[in-house]
């Protein structure tokens, strides 16, 4: 048997921000992935984070919105959301908003 490997350039970003007089105080990443299996690509959303002084006024809810809806522009057929284990309020926000536990992420250190 033979393993072989090749590049494929079926991935890119998008990245979600809220500024404020310039400065950027939140910020989603939507990576949209094709892997092979399906003809539509799937959305893996990382990094949604908001500034401190910012918190609880509803910008998270809109970055999130934003990256869901570009996900749907796109024709995403998932949308992936990962969160610590230590961030259980995250995980509820998440549910709220209509994601849903599906299963474990494992995860490797390589640096």
């Amino acid at each position: 048997m033979e393993i072989k490997k090749e590049q494929v350039n079926k991935a890119y970003g998008v990245q979600v921000s809220a500024e404020e007089n310039g400065q950027r105080v939140g910020r989603a990443l939507l990576y949209v992935l094709y892997n092979g299996l399906h003809e539509e690509p799937f959305g893996f959303l990382e990094d949604i984070f908001v500034e401190e002084a910012y918190r609880g006024k509803g910008l998270g809810n809109q970055l999130l919105e934003t990256a869901i809806n570009e996900a749907k522009s796109i024709g995403c057929y998932k949308l992936i959301a990962t969160s610590r284990f230590s961030r259980p309020q995250v995980h509820e926000w998440y549910e709220r908003k209509g994601f849903m536990k599906h299963g474990a992420e494992f995860r490797m250190d390589l640096i």
